[in-house]
């Protein structure tokens, strides 16, 4: 199946110049999000970990079934003041201003081998926060796997230093 064809490109959202990637109308396809956790599993065979995460929100989209799939746990990473029990944060620089993301303090154990699953890399920023997170807790960061990824941004060059997979690539 052509993923990328069940992906909806929305010009000049959220402001002139960008194409967004909507993959809600993929979401939407039965048949296609199962071929998209498909393919994103199939990527990962041979790879050794213990947890998944997946930032809030469409993280949890690919991360949580991703999961069921290979039968792994699932941690959430979430905006501040969306996870009940204690968190550590972690605030990161954005294009315009900075963001945080929390976690539970015990959703990693030291030693755990955690993948990162995400529905899109593209400047990476999102992405190189949550391994921090991850490694603060004394998590080790085996890779990242997107559905998604726009080869003309930097996220590779961000995460430099650690395994990532995409099973979309978009080159303009």
């Amino acid at each position: 199946m052509d993923l990328k064809s069940k992906i909806r490109v929305v010009e000049d959202f959220p402001s002139a110049g960008i194409s967004f990637k909507d993959v809600t109308t993929l979401l939407s396809d039965g048949e296609a999000y199962f071929e998209a956790i498909e393919g994103c599993s199939k990527m990962l065979e041979g790879v050794t970990f213990d947890l998944i995460v997946g930032p809030e929100a469409r993280g949890f989209l690919i991360g949580a079934p991703l999961a069921v799939k290979l039968k792994k746990g699932f941690v959430p990473i979430r905006k501040p003041g969306k996870l009940p029990y204690e968190t550590i944060q972690h605030a990161y620089e954005l294009e315009y201003g900075t963001d945080v993301l929390e976690i539970h303090k015990d959703a990693i154990k030291p030693g755990d081998r955690v993948l990162i699953a995400d529905d899109l890399l593209a400047t990476g920023g999102t992405a190189k926060a949550v391994c921090e997170l991850v490694e603060k807790l004394g998590g080790t960061v085996v890779g990242l796997a997107f559905l998604m990824e726009l080869d003309f941004l930097p996220g590779r060059e961000v995460l430099s230093g650690y395994e990532v997979w995409s099973t979309i690539h978009y080159t303009s």
